[in-house]
């Protein structure tokens, strides 16, 4: 699988999350938590491959599109705050929900930049031939990422 396809897969798979937790109901606390849970686990190791292996190989091939790559930084360095926090906040607390909205809100905006404003001239700078390699490599370091969000680089920035 190359690169991209990768982490739209790993986009397709959030977006899902995000949808269940929105039919939650108010009171659906237990799930909203395993809902969290897994939001947690799959943008923690997705902004630690983006940040260890695409981005640094992005701004290598198109380095057109270093500004693009330094704001998706900074947007994850939000986004791996807000998961820190929801990690330990109670379902119950009130503003649970409203971080999660918050935390949906600001993935959906930085997943529609990726998608529609940059990876298309990722695309055509790297090749397939190098975005597979990447893939490949992405999907290996999965398995080693942290579960931590604040051990993915940008949360020190």
């Amino acid at each position: 699988m190359d690169g991209i396809v990768l982490l739209k897969e790993d986009h397709k798979t959030v977006e899902k999350l995000f949808k269940r937790f929105e039919k939650a109901g108010d009171d659906a606390h237990a799930e909203k938590r395993e809902i969290v849970d897994q939001v947690i686990e799959e943008l923690t190791t997705h902004t630690w491959i983006e940040e260890n292996i695409f981005y640094p190989a992005a701004r290598q091939s198109a380095p057109d599109t270093k500004d693009h790559v330094l704001e998706s930084v900074e947007e994850h360095h939000v986004v791996v705050w807000m998961l820190s926090e929801l990690k330990d906040l109670d379902p119950k607390d009130e503003r649970f929900d409203a971080k999660m909205t918050v935390l949906m809100e600001n993935v959906r905006h930085h997943v529609e930049e990726e998608e529609k404003e940059w990876f298309p001239d990722v695309r055509k700078a790297m090749g397939r031939n190098r975005l597979t390699e990447l893939g490949e490599q992405m999907e290996k370091a999965k398995k080693r990422a942290p579960g931590d969000p604040l051990a993915v680089p940008s949360a020190d920035r």
